[in-house]
């Protein structure tokens, strides 16, 4: 299989599996099964590894604030939108082209939803539409067509008016600078080559945040539920890793994106063409069926938009919020590829899904 889906999903890289492995001891290998709440040596040595963990994850985040581990991005945007709205109840805002871990709960929380223009990009904030002393979502790369958001912008309107600015960080961390600004930060491991599972909540100091889960008081009295080591150490160990090949992967990406627009002269992007991430390449064929394509191209593994909403049969709402026709937008497909993709491997792939597109009758 050639795998280019990048936006869904990131291979395990090889030093994040190392760093899990000592957290995973069964009977007779050892006490890395120990829980880091225990006062015990092998309870403290795992907390030791979370915290160092917690230290590698917020290297790559703005200084100035505290990171909380969670189940993954969808509970740390569900939790800095719900609570947030309780901290500051001055109404909530959000773009059009939210991930649905925002999306759903801004429509719980009857948000005024902010338009994007045709290329997939926030137009400038409106006063008009950001809440007094309420909570904004703006998302850094969006994970379908991969625009990169002003989000330094919106930060400074909702400040303007006491109100919070919720960044969903996921398609970005690791690859893009987050701008200084955001009072909550919601990331996630498996985008950067880490474990599935785990994710992380940023809240700015002095941004008071009421709790999530309510138990035992772990992460910091924040929320509740034993901490996993292991994810925490694999969490911790690709984020020292994408830090490390910071530059090393942009470049590569940016080799195989050439490549790719290259190969696919007769396909049209969707989204801005430059400020975008570009490890995802989301396009469209007049006369392609996106679903069909994805199975007659069977051996490569790519998408019709977020893997959140695979197999709902509904239109991407962030095509349709940038104003593509549902036509257009069933003729859709979403590529990605990173650090582990080779030229040859991106070569075959969109060869494969070229030779898919004229058994549809399309040259």
């Amino acid at each position: 299989m050639i795998y280019l889906d990048y936006q869904a999903t990131t291979p395990l890289a090889p030093e994040a599996r190392e760093a899990m492995l000592r957290w995973l001891a069964g009977p007779g290998e050892g006490d890395g099964f120990a829980n880091p709440s225990s006062t015990h040596k092998a309870g403290r040595a795992a907390a030791a590894a979370v915290e160092v963990a917690r230290d590698q994850v917020a290297a790559l985040l703005p200084k100035g604030g505290r990171t909380f581990f969670t189940s993954g991005a969808t509970e740390a945007l569900n939790w800095a939108l719900l609570r947030g709205a309780e901290a500051k109840p001055g109404g909530a805002a959000g773009l059009t082209i939210e991930h649905p871990g925002s999306l759903i709960c801004l429509e719980k929380l009857n948000a005024a939803m902010l338009p994007v223009d045709g290329a997939g990009l926030a137009l400038p904030p409106d006063d008009a539409s950001i809440p007094e002393g309420g909570i904004v979502a703006v998302m850094l790369v969006n994970n379908e067509v991969g625009t990169i958001q002003p989000v330094a912008e919106f930060t400074a309107a909702a400040h303007a008016k006491d109100s919070l600015l919720l960044c969903d960080a996921v398609q970005g961390y690791g690859r893009v600078a987050i701008p200084e600004g955001p009072d909550l930060i919601a990331i996630s491991a498996h985008k950067i080559h880490g474990p599935k599972g785990i994710g992380a909540l940023w809240v700015k100091d002095g941004v008071d945040l009421p709790p999530f889960m309510l138990g035992g008081a772990q992460e910091q009295g924040m929320r509740s539920g034993t901490v996993s080591p292991a994810l925490c150490a694999g969490f911790g160990a690709a984020a020292a890793l994408a830090a490390e090949r910071f530059d090393a992967d942009r470049g590569h990406v940016e080799l195989l994106r050439s490549l790719a627009m290259d190969m696919l002269p007769e396909w049209t992007v969707n989204g801005d063409l430059e400020r975008r991430w570009h490890g995802n390449l989301n396009i469209r064929r007049e006369g392609v069926n996106g679903l069909r394509l994805m199975s007659d191209a069977r051996n490569v593994a790519f998408s019709l938009g977020s893997a959140c909403a695979s197999g709902s049969g509904k239109v991407s709402h962030v095509l349709r919020a940038m104003g593509v026709s549902e036509i257009d937008a069933r003729a859709s497909i979403r590529l990605g590829w990173g650090r582990y993709t080779s030229e040859q491997e991106l070569r075959d792939g969109l060869q494969a899904i070229k030779d898919a597109a004229r058994l549809q009758g399309v040259n």
